[in-house]
């Protein structure tokens, strides 16, 4: 008889000014974890980083004595910073993301004039995932679904009964990802997300968002494949690919631009970390004028 799969013990932080949540994901068996989608704190008026959320997630690390192995980006976030760079600097661990962050610092390295040196094959994150990778998490066997759609490099991580979707789904009361990014793609999504919706249907979904839907008071980041399948207003069983992609192009066609999208990208496709800094020894970011 087969050994039963190990479940991950799932502690979620949520960073109300971006509406995003990071996850810490431990071995139940050691203090061995993994941390997915970090938070850099980004006042965007002042052009001001501070690390308020990850020094809390530093904190609680500290203060239950674990060992973190991982940091996993699901894909290069529009909607906040990543503070990867930051806890990478202060952890003994690892920093891994999709393979196909190439194709996505190749798009934006020439929307935002990169410097020369600029590398676009990803050699910033310690490791590049494929689709059906695998790595361990202590006695917790994490394994990497390609979900692209909402960007090109999104995966989503399979770990025990839980998946980290990233922004590929939201909660089912508010829907799915916008695709209307350069390299996003509303058909690959909707075939993304029915790889998610494959598994059982007590499989543990956790997201990277959560908006709070109109009529529903509080931040949620946690789900089921069943219910998404039931209940998910864009995507539940009977939705097809033709009026999954019509309904989601119309959507994006009305939606405006990220608060943060302009710097989180830059930053992230860096893996957390800023620009170089120019003659005057100050970073930069760069606001392409006209350009969206």
């Amino acid at each position: 008889m087969a050994a039963p799969t190990l479940q991950p013990h799932v502690e979620s932080f949520f960073d109300e000014d971006s509406n995003t949540f990071t996850h810490l994901v431990r071995d139940p068996h050691s203090r061995r974890c993994a941390i997915i989608d970090p938070v850099l704190d980004f006042d965007y008026p002042a052009a001001r980083t501070t690390t308020q959320s990850a020094d809390a997630l530093l904190a609680h690390i500290a203060d239950e004595s674990l060992e973190v192995e991982w940091i996993l980006e699901t894909h290069v976030h529009a909607d906040h910073l990543s503070a990867a760079a930051y806890l990478k600097d202060k952890l003994d661990c690892q920093l891994a993301i999709g393979a196909r962050i190439r194709e996505v610092q190749d798009i934006f390295a020439d929307i935002f004039a990169a410097e020369a040196g600029f590398a676009r094959d990803g050699r910033q994150f310690d490791r590049l995932l494929e689709e059906g990778d695998s790595l361990a998490i202590g006695g917790l066997e994490c394994r990497v679904l390609h979900t692209p759609g909402h960007t090109p490099a999104c995966v989503s991580y399979v770990i025990g009964d839980a998946v980290f979707v990233g922004d590929t789904l939201f909660m089912p009361d508010y829907g799915t990802a916008r695709c209307d990014f350069p390299g996003g793609d509303a058909r690959t999504l909707y075939r993304s997300i029915h790889k998610v919706l494959a598994l059982p249907d007590s499989t543990r979904l956790y997201l990277c968002h959560d908006y709070s839907a109109e009529g529903r008071e509080g931040f949620c980041c946690e789900t089921t494949v069943g219910e998404q399948r039931q209940h998910n207003i864009h995507v539940h069983t009977g939705i097809d690919e033709e009026a999954f992609v019509a309904m989601r192009s119309k959507r994006d066609a009305g939606l405006g631009m990220p608060r943060l999208m302009l710097p989180a990208v830059q930053v992230n496709m860096r893996a957390g970390q800023m620009p170089p800094e120019d003659a005057n020894d100050q970073a930069y970011l760069k606001i392409p004028l006209n350009r969206f």
